[in-house]
């Protein structure tokens, strides 16, 4: 593995995102000092925090696999995730409701979902489910070992025993026809395949080695934090400063100064220059290529995941047949993935994601009131030619039209607070093709052949982020920020294995005295 050469002692993180924190605990777990700039007032990154009327939004992503990688993190500095963080597993991960008025809960306990399976598709299917399971499980064991929890210097770095291993196992065949080979029932494909659509890869040209992200959801369990989505890159900030990072927020990098091949300072745009021996890079690509100089050179260019709106709404309503998750699957579904990567067109049949949140933590709106993100996923701005902001009101009165042709009754007159954001909102926040899911994950785009996270041309810069390996999501982006800290400290990471911790299971209704002073203590 290559590493920064040189003194490391003193590193700038460049982004104070989850793979941002990430990576500062574990240079200081590695005994380096760590400075932190982040434009935003606050931690976060994309997993940001609105709030609005008595009402606490997560803007970013909503749901968490794989804790244990937020466990890693903060274990290096010796802290311990039950300390800073209260978890609750999701049972059932996820709702789905079909057009033809059915409904599957996705439960990650074996035995529970064979016998959901069985209860609406019938016994072959409950057996399939069991087989393909057990598929998901080798499969992960094979990609976390060497493949997504590894840096990469070349692609001769994938001939590994494992790369066999991972043929043998079906992975460089379709995703789809992977899961159709255990599974017989279309919506039980679709409930471990749909993973794909944010990846940017419909599931039927995507390769099966990419259904490893159905078993993060599906089989490892989908977990949510008491006080949102947001709490958890304001634990690790609180962690990391407790154990020596410096914070600078409300300031952004403008400028690298160079001295040969080394960064030996960067300079933000409140006039401040910050000496340092290496410097990590967790913003979007577009803005880590401005301060590098230029993107490298590749044979084709980048190709972006398509990109998403969201409709955050508060009110005093909800609907009994909405879980935390709910998958809403429109009849259309092949038809979904070809206008989102291929003609750039709006779904004419939306699937979408509706999160409640205050499903499971009533504390995140005022009493009696209930948070709902809607999630619409739709081509990003190099695919669509959509006016975004001309056409967002007329979008979102169609999305709304959309919930309550779907069962949601009275949607639009429950609202209260509301915010919407398109991928035109994205393109301004500085995301590369107006999209939240960076670089699509296309063979061409992954591992080695995604954007290296040790850029050229420089001796002492390294990336971290969605934007470069392993990818998108919130498990690869924690897993980046440790790859990125190897890169600096010289210690090769080791797989992950998922660690035992409590799982807090008070009603959601009930507000603990601890959290309430958590709330009070962070202004809320």
């Amino acid at each position: 593995m290559k590493t920064v050469q040189g003194p490391s002692d003193h590193v700038v993180v460049v982004g104070a995102g989850l793979s941002g924190l990430a990576t500062a605990l574990h240079l200081l777990g590695a005994g380096r000092s760590v400075t932190v700039v982040e434009g935003e007032p606050g931690p976060g990154g994309r997993a940001g925090l609105l709030r609005r009327g008595g009402y606490r939004i997560d803007t970013g992503p909503t749901v968490l696999t794989m804790p244990h990688l937020i466990e890693e993190a903060l274990a290096a500095v010796g802290a311990r995730l039950d300390d800073h963080l209260r978890l609750r597993r999701l049972d059932p991960a996820y709702r789905a409701l079909f057009a033809d008025g059915t409904s599957i809960d996705v439960h990650t306990d074996e035995e529970a979902m064979a016998a959901e399976i069985e209860r609406v598709a019938g016994r072959p299917d409950a057996i399939g489910y069991r087989r393909m399971r057990a598929w998901l499980k080798d499969l992960y064991r094979v990609q976390m070992r060497s493949f997504i929890d590894a840096n990469f210097d070349s692609p001769l770095d994938l001939v590994t025993p494992d790369l066999a291993r991972l043929a043998a196992m079906g992975g460089f065949g379709s995703w789809h026809g992977r899961i159709a080979r255990h599974l017989k029932d279309e919506r039980l494909q679709r409930l471990f395949s749909f993973q794909s659509l944010y990846v940017g890869v419909p599931p039927t040209r995507a390769l099966a080695a990419y259904a490893v992200i159905a078993y993060m959801d599906t089989v490892g369990g989908v977990w949510f934090p008491r006080g949102g989505m947001h709490a958890v890159p304001r634990a690790m900030a609180e962690v990391a400063a407790r154990a020596g990072a410096r914070f600078l927020y409300g300031d952004r990098v403008e400028s690298l100064e160079r001295a040969g091949g080394r960064a030996v300072a960067v300079h933000t745009r409140g006039g401040e220059r910050i000496a340092c021996d290496a410097v990590v890079l967790t913003c979007d690509l577009p803005a880590a290529h401005r301060l590098l100089g230029g993107a490298p050179k590749r044979p084709v260019a980048l190709r972006y995941a398509p990109s998403a709106l969201l409709l955050h709404t508060g009110g005093i309503r909800t609907w009994p047949q909405l879980a935390h998750h709910t998958l809403s699957f429109g009849a259309a579904w092949h038809d979904t993935f070809r206008q989102l990567t291929r003609s750039g067109e709006l779904m004419s049949d939306p699937s979408l994601l509706i999160t409640r949140a205050t499903a499971s933590d009533a504390t995140l709106a005022p009493d009696g009131r209930h948070l709902h993100s809607v999630l619409a996923p739709c081509p990003n701005l190099r695919r669509g030619k959509q006016d975004w902001d001309r056409i967002a009101p007329h979008y979102r009165q169609r999305l709304i039209a959309t919930l309550e042709q779907r069962g949601l009754d009275g949607f639009a007159a429950n609202t209260e607070v509301e915010e919407l954001v398109t991928p035109a909102d994205w393109a301004r926040r500085g995301l590369a093709a107006g999209t939240p899911f960076s670089a699509a994950h296309t063979f061409a785009q992954t591992g080695p052949f995604r954007p290296r996270n040790l850029p050229s041309g420089w001796d002492n810069v390294v990336l971290a982020g969605c934007g470069t390996t392993p990818g998108v999501g919130v498990p690869t982006v924690l897993i980046s920020g440790k790859l990125a800290a190897a890169r600096i400290t010289g210690h090769s990471p080791r797989a992950t294995r998922p660690a035992r911790h409590r799982v807090h299971e008070e009603p959601p209704q009930r507000r603990s005295s601890a959290v309430a002073a958590t709330a009070e203590g962070d202004g809320r």
